[in-house]
């Protein structure tokens, strides 16, 4: 419990209970930085020369050639200023939030456009299927760069999977092919990029390359009874090449 009192005639009176809030906030003295993460900052520090542009000076460009991405100056400057134009779109936000506050709202449209793309792939409308998948995507890479960067690659990971899935369905084997290595890229340890990428070279006759995708999809999920039977088909094959895989590639795949 905190007491005020006098000391001596002409001494001021004062209180030993806790400083009020601001002057705690007075006396706090702040922490020296980390000498070795001082170090290394300095080590890498390279002061470049820039330029600003539009809007409202905001923008940061190379100093030679006013571009935000320059090769011949070895700089890239496109993640800074895409903050930067969501501060400056947004003059109400003083400083990002911290990285647990999501959009619900973006969330929300994402998943929706997942689904309705999921529906479309259950009745068989492939090609409806993936532009709502590329609309999902296009939503979830909105996403501002204070977010965190996982939540992200999840739903591009799983939009991704499904489309590969939706593009092996409508025959484009190649765009399935590009979508399932996106998914390793994204979520290396998930075995469905692995699966999804060794069935889109099956059907473009790469053997070898499919065994070697199945095999480091099971080194994630050794039990994985779909791996495991497709990595049977494919070395059956590679045996005996003119047995074909038809069959093993026949059936749809179920999208997550």
């Amino acid at each position: 419990m905190s007491h005020t009192h006098s000391h001596a005639p002409g001494q001021p009176s004062h209180s030993h209970g806790p400083a009020p809030p601001q002057q705690q906030q007075q006396t706090m003295v702040m922490r020296p930085p980390d000498p070795l993460m001082q170090a290394v900052i300095e080590e890498s520090f390279r002061p470049v020369e820039i330029a600003l542009g539009a809007p409202e000076n905001a923008v940061a460009l190379c100093g030679k050639h006013k571009l935000e991405k320059c090769t011949d100056c070895n700089e890239d400057h496109r993640s800074l200023n895409r903050l930067s134009r969501l501060l400056v779109a947004n003059p109400n936000l003083r400083c990002p939030p911290p990285p647990q506050v999501v959009s619900q709202n973006l969330s929300q449209a994402i998943n929706n456009t997942k689904d309705e793309g999921n529906t479309m792939f259950k009745g068989g409308h492939h090609v409806q299927a993936i532009q709502r998948y590329t609309m999902a995507a296009s939503i979830a890479v909105q996403r501002p760069p204070w977010e965190a960067q996982q939540l992200m690659r999840e739903e591009l990971s799983m939009i991704l999977s499904n489309r590969s899935a939706a593009f092996f369905e409508a025959g484009d084997f190649v765009s399935a092919l590009v979508d399932a290595e996106t998914v390793i890229q994204l979520k290396r340890p998930w075995s469905k990029g692995h699966f999804r990428k060794a069935r889109a070279l099956m059907k473009l006759d790469h053997y070898e390359e499919a065994r070697e995708a199945i095999q480091l999809g099971l080194s994630y999920e050794p039990t994985n009874s779909e791996m495991l039977q497709m990595l049977a088909d494919i070395e059956s094959h590679i045996d005996v090449p003119e047995t074909g895989l038809e069959k093993a590639s026949s059936q749809p795949i179920p999208v997550a």
